[in-house]
């Protein structure tokens, strides 16, 4: 198919107001992403009003952190497309799967620029009010990382210009229910500070690895965003006071209380960041080696919607947890759907190698119990992978903590597919001698 000037493709995404295809221009080779407004929603005046606005409106903010707009027209059929640049990587979402959690300064990195095309779309009189990974892209151009906000297919105008139409109904509950500022769920009155509290829950979400609330339902969403507080983000990650004051400040139900503008966040933040790294570099914090055993229950598509699987997933990671404290393992990382055990390691060579070792059976042991374990989901998929490295380790009142390291960058050595069977890195198994025969498994050994 052709899109004006431009040959479609492949598709990228699909969501709910339309398609984004991968295109080339047709004399000048340029490559781009086009948006195509739905079939469904084509016969809507208002979506297609609403389409159109949203590509004027991203026009209209021109900032090199927002998704650039180059063309606008219609397919044969006579829907509307727009023309985007194409940005090559992953959305920030899927980052924070891959890597489980994220330092206050990599979340300062990732949010920096994010701050800076929400302020300069506020000064231009729009809100997102759709702020979450899914919509942030983290691209590669050259050597450098960009990063880029997309999607204001449901941002609001703060003040229209004269005779234009908003670029929403209003009273309308619109957004993603995880991140919705109480105000979106009542359908009230939204501003800059709607989007600050969506910032919120993206930092939870980047410093945690979950979502401050979660549900199975949208009314469970619903109710702890209007009335419960917040959990401590430092319960489930190694971060400052500081840190969960920003945090909390955003997730205020009332928008007078939260940061009043994205700039203002973002210092908070900023300041919060560099007291953590400068925390971790007293003499009090140890840069040592130590062994991690991590658990990821993974779901294929739509199984969500089944509440046994919802029982054997909740099952699955109890017993993992409680496995890996009953051999004295700290648990430094836990989301909502993974955690990660870890065994700190002597400087002794043939010491370490035995605990190693002692880590392996555990985590073999662990797998054994959670692959027999009764009323398995058919759907539920659950990688144990072992690996050793670098961890920064802070001793307090109540014993050890693992703040940081290489061995917290899960993205970097966990499998991103299936696995059957526990595996191991070459490190975590280095210098293990019954494991010489060990079959390789891509970058992995397998050991059972």
């Amino acid at each position: 198919m052709r899109a004006g000037d431009y040959v479609i493709e492949g598709t990228i995404a699909s969501g709910g107001c339309g398609t984004v295809y991968r295109a080339r221009h047709q004399l000048l080779g340029r490559r781009a992403a086009i948006k195509v407004l739905s079939r469904e929603l084509a016969a809507s005046r208002e979506m297609l009003g609403r389409f159109e606005r949203e590509a004027k409106a991203v026009n209209k903010i021109q900032h090199p952190n927002i998704v650039d707009v180059y063309d606008f027209g219609t397919i044969a059929d006579g829907r509307p497309f727009y023309v985007m640049e194409l940005l090559e990587g992953a959305n920030l979402g899927e980052l924070i799967k891959s890597n489980g959690r994220f330092t206050p300064s990599e979340a300062l990195g990732m949010l920096e620029p994010v701050c800076a095309a929400l302020q300069a779309a506020h000064d231009a009189g729009i809100v997102h009010r759709d702020l979450k990974g899914g919509n942030i892209m983290v691209a590669s151009k050259g050597n450098q990382k960009v990063v880029k906000l997309l999607d204001f297919g449901i941002a609001k105008l703060i003040h229209p210009e004269p005779g234009e139409a908003p670029l929403t109904t209003a009273g309308r509950r619109l957004g993603t229910p995880s991140a919705m500022a109480p105000e979106q769920f009542r359908g009230g009155p939204v501003d800059a500070r709607t989007d600050i509290y969506a910032l919120g829950v993206l930092l939870y979400r980047l410093l945690t690895g979950q979502l401050p609330f979660q549900g199975t339902t949208s009314e469970a969403l619903e109710h702890s965003h209007l009335n419960a507080p917040a959990p401590l983000p430092s319960l489930f990650a190694p971060i400052s006071s500081a840190t969960d004051e920003i945090v909390l400040r955003c997730l205020e139900k009332h928008p007078d209380r939260r940061f009043p503008t994205a700039a203002a966040f973002i210092n908070a933040l900023r300041d919060a960041a560099t007291a953590h790294d400068e925390q971790q570099l007293q003499p009090g914090v140890i840069e040592t080696q130590a062994v991690a055993v991590y658990v990821e229950a993974r779901s294929a598509r739509g199984a969500q919607d089944d509440d046994g699987f919802l029982d054997d997933f909740a099952r699955c990671l109890d017993t993992a947890e409680h496995a890996l404290r009953d051999a004295g393992f700290l648990i430094p990382l836990q989301t909502g759907g993974a955690l990660l055990g870890a065994l700190l390691l002597a400087d002794d060579p043939g010491q370490s190698r035995t605990e190693r070792a002692r880590a392996l059976n555990a985590a073999n042991a662990l797998y054994q119990q959670l692959a027999q374990r009764p009323a398995a989901h058919p759907r539920l998929h659950v990688n144990v992978c072992v690996h050793s490295d670098k961890a920064l380790m802070h001793v307090t009142p109540q014993g050890p903590q693992i703040i940081g390291g290489a061995i917290l960058s899960i993205g970097a050595w966990v499998p991103q597919e299936n696995v059957d069977g526990l595996c191991a890195t070459p490190q975590a198994c280095e210098g293990i001698t019954e494991l010489a025969d060990a079959p390789a498994l891509g970058k992995y050994v397998k050991i059972s």
